[in-house]
């Protein structure tokens, strides 16, 4: 599940660069919960956990039904 997980967060990526910020994957529990860091501009931004939750996990969560939650660390 990590490389597919790893395959969305590409298609998402190039939305954050454009704004200054990037995300890394940080791990895949086996439970389905994706643990992320957003970088750069995203890190300090007001609205990031709009980003990781309408963004990234919205993403995450259509291309993979196993994936619970995204969280932020």
């Amino acid at each position: 599940m990590k490389e597919r997980v790893k395959e969305i967060l590409d298609k998402v990526r190039p939305s954050l660069q454009a704004d200054g910020g990037d995300v890394e994957l940080i791990d895949v529990t086996e439970d389905g919960i994706v643990k992320v860091q957003l970088k750069g501009a995203c890190a300090g931004c007001p609205m990031s956990q709009m980003t990781l939750k309408m963004g990234i996990e919205k993403n995450l969560k259509e291309a993979i039904p196993e994936v619970k939650e995204v969280q932020s660390v």
